[in-house]
Formats: C-alpha cells, structure tokens, sequence
C-alpha cells in the first residue's frame, strides 16, 4: 500500500492551506522552513486511512489469543460511561468530586477482591506498579535498618520483574522451576536469607499453573523476614475463587488494562494500581484520597509517582466494568477464562508437545518439538494469520523451548475456539505433506513475511520526497 505522501497530486486538494501569520517564540533554528502536505481530495484521504485500518489486526477482527494479556476484549459500555459530560472536566475541579469518590471506591473494590488493606491507583502500568512495590519494600526494610540486597525471581517470570528490581538497585536472583512447573522449594530455599528483600512471583505463572506449594514458598520468605510481591498480571483466574493475601502475598499490583477490561496495547494509557498489606500502607505514594474524599499525605511515603492519581480515564474504565458484573460476574469471568484454556489446551495436546500436561488456570504452553521438516513456532505463528487469527504469544516462557503460549480469556465462544483447534491441526498436517506452505506464510495477507530482524535493527519511519 502507497503511503498518503506517495499518492499526493499536485492540485487535486480540494483545500487548499493557506500561510498563517503567526509569530512565534520557538528559536529561529528550530522552525520549519517547509512542510510537505499531501494534496488529495478528501474522500481519497478517508479511504487511504479506511484501507489502511483493515490491514491491521485486532480484537474487533477476530481471535486475539496472546498468552499473559489477559481480557483483551473492551466492553463498549465504558466508552460510553467514560464519556460523560460530568467526566470530561479536571478531575480536581472544586464543581467535581465525582472522580475522588471513583478513585477512593475502586481502592476499596480492588481491596477486596485482592485481600490487601490498602491501593494506590497512580501507577500507569503493570511495570510501573513493580518498581513501585519495589520503592515500598525498599523504604520499609530502611526504616527498620535492615541491609538488604537482594530480590529472588523465578525463572519463568515476566521480563519486566529483574527490570523493576535492577531500577532499585537490588540484585536479581534466580530461582529454577520444578519438574512440575512451579518454584523447586530446594533451590528457594538454598537462595533465601536474611539478605534476601523477599520474592517477586507471578502466580499463577508464565505456563499457566497454580503453584500447589506457593504457602510453602511465602512461609519460606517469611521466616526470613521478607517481603512476597505477586506480579498480578495473571489475576484472571483467581477472581472471586482465591484473595492473594490468602496464601501470603504482601504486595500486588493489577493490570486494570489485562484483568478489568480497560484499554490494552499501543503504549497506553494504562494503570497498574499498587496494593499492599496494612504494615506498607504509610510508603504508598502521595497524596491518598480518604474517606472524606480529601488528599492525605504519609510523611514514610516514597514520594508520588504519577500526576494526581494515576490515569482517571481507564480507572473509570476498570470501575465501570466492576460494577456492571459484580462479585458473581468476576467469579464467572475466572471460571469461564479457566474452562476455555483447559478445552484448549486437551484438544491441542493430542497434535502438540505439552511440556507440563496438567490442569492449567487461564492460559497454558505448548512448543514445537513435535513439528516435522523443521517447521518451527515461528512458522505456525505465521500461518495462523492467513486462517483469521493472531498468533499466539512464541517464545515465551523462556524456559520452554519453542514456546507458543496460548490464552483465549473469558469472552471466546466455543465455536471460535474450535475453529482455532482446526486452524492448528491444519498446520500441523501441512507441516508434513505440504511444509513449503507454512514456511512461507502468511500467503494471502496484506504483507507476506518480513525481514523481521533488519525491520528492528534498520527502522525506516519517516517518509522524504528527495529520496524518490
């Protein structure tokens, strides 16, 4: 597809732009000496951009089965609610304390379903929420002039977690899964000490499992007097069945745009609210919302972290959707993303190497190793898109060799999980009798394969009429 700039013809605007005159105190060797305007009529211009949508993919389109992005589906409900006129003034205008009490509310609804004593909602991200936490452990082991030094990571867990810890210069230790797929408990507690800040644990995991000793595991932490932090982008499952808190967990933070419905992908906005055990409440950061709905300040607080309290957009987002389905409703949601990935995950070992066969919570991983004629995870991720669906996640967890991790969420109906099922049994018998077609997929999409490493390396992002 030509870019606008490319399909520009001289004269045929039916605007034309005029030169304003306007003074203007940016430096003079900074402005614009001319700028290039594509000249087309206006409908050309609307069917450029209608085009150029159709070539994307997204949950609107079809089957979105990304593992560790839960809820990729946004209910249109709150669009509507997030646009109401009383929403679209400043959330500290004196006229509106509607946001406040959204905010203080949300705090106390994600209080409950997690089991934690107190929120934050400023954090904008999952990642955000983790350095966040981090901050906390930090502040509380300082206060106590505890020297620590250290944060232990499992082997399976997000990339963003040794990030978070780096950032606050802890030292990154890792700890290897178990045969089964959880946290070996002779490796945990070898690593474990008085040293050690505590634990940042995904749970359920990166391939999807429960772990069964995860009492065990945060009895370990504390004995030693440390802190257990759950990365809670893996909260679908575990709505109204387990609280965090239940078995040990002194840290969490929520992907509002993973498990609550709002906005996911393209950079954001996104929220990541921090809650914590009453012992860490003081560090949260600056200003809370109390019940008065006034701005309170702890004097143990790490400082704030995002302006006012976080972004009201997509918390309001995430609030709506809470009290639209209500505590049966987020039960059902965990019930249903637990029952689509277990339907998938025994249609698809029957043709796939599962490498832990158990019941798995929301999503679940299985690899490559069974492909013939060297057809690879990135092949199969490939071919899906001429079937209608976006590929899986690949290559991760790590710790799975040619990894396809596959989560359908809560909103998938039966036959489009079946018709993903048919999808991968059609690729795995091509990958015998046919396997140049796979290999060369995607065949009849807008843009066959590319050169994914030099498009990462050697980015051409910008358009310039002199290199014609």
């Amino acid at each position: 597809m030509k870019l606008v700039n490319e399909k520009s013809k001289a004269g045929s605007s039916s605007f034309p732009i005029k030169e304003l005159d306007i003074k203007s105190n940016i430096p003079a060797g900074l402005q614009r000496t001319s700028l290039t305007v594509p000249t087309l009529p206006e409908v050309e211009v609307v069917r450029h951009y209608t085009n150029l949508s159709k070539a994307n993919f997204g949950v609107d389109n079809g089957f979105y089965p990304l593992g560790s992005c839960t809820m990729k589906y946004n209910p249109k409900i709150n669009e509507v609610v997030a646009n109401r006129p009383q929403f679209s003034i400043h959330p500290l205008s004196r006229e509106n304390r509607l946001p406040l009490k959204i905010i203080y509310e949300l705090e106390k609804y994600l209080c409950e379903i997690t089991g934690m004593d107190a929120f934050s909602t400023q954090p904008a991200a999952g990642a955000h929420g983790e350095l966040t936490g981090t901050m906390i452990m930090k502040a509380y082991f300082e206060k106590r002039g505890e020297k620590r030094t250290s944060v232990i990571i499992p082997d399976s867990a997000h990339g963003t977690n040794p990030a978070s810890v780096s950032l606050c210069g802890y030292q990154p230790v890792q700890v290897r899964s178990s045969s089964a797929g959880g946290i070996d408990l002779v490796d945990l507690r070898q690593k474990m000490d008085k040293t050690v800040v505590g634990i940042m644990i995904t749970n359920p995991n990166t391939l999807g499992i429960f772990d069964e000793n995860i009492l065990e595991i945060t009895q370990i932490i504390h004995d030693h007097g440390g802190l257990c932090y759950l990365d809670g982008a893996n909260m679908n499952p575990m709505l109204g069945i387990v609280k965090p808190r239940d078995f040990g967990i002194d840290l969490i933070h929520l992907n509002l745009h993973k498990t609550f419905s709002t906005p996911h992908g393209g950079g954001g906005p996104g929220a990541g609210p921090l809650g914590v055990i009453k012992e860490l409440e003081a560090f949260l950061p600056n200003p809370r919302i109390n019940e008065n709905l006034e701005f309170e300040n702890s004097e143990e607080s790490i400082g704030s972290v995002h302006p006012f309290c976080g972004n009201f957009g997509i918390l309001l987002r995430a609030y709506a959707y809470i009290r639209a389905i209500g505590a049966a409703g987020l039960r059902k949601v965990a019930e249903n993303a637990v029952l689509n990935a277990n339907y998938l995950k025994e249609k698809l070992k029957k043709h796939y190497h599962l490498q832990y066969d158990r019941t798995c919570q929301h999503e679940f991983v299985i690899d490559d190793s069974l492909m013939p004629n060297g057809v690879t995870t990135h092949d199969i991720a490939k071919r899906l898109i001429d079937f209608g669906f976006h590929p899986p996640t690949i290559y991760f967890p790590l710790i799975v060799k040619g990894a396809m991790m596959i989560e359908p969420t809560e909103t998938e109906t039966k036959e489009n999980l079946d018709a993903f099922i048919d999808a991968m049994k059609v690729i795995k018998e091509e990958a015998s009798d046919d396997p140049q077609k796979v290999v060369k997929a995607p065949l009849n999409a807008p843009i066959g394969r590319l050169d994914e490493v030099r498009a990462a390396r050697e980015p051409k992002l910008t358009w310039c009429r002199d290199e014609e």
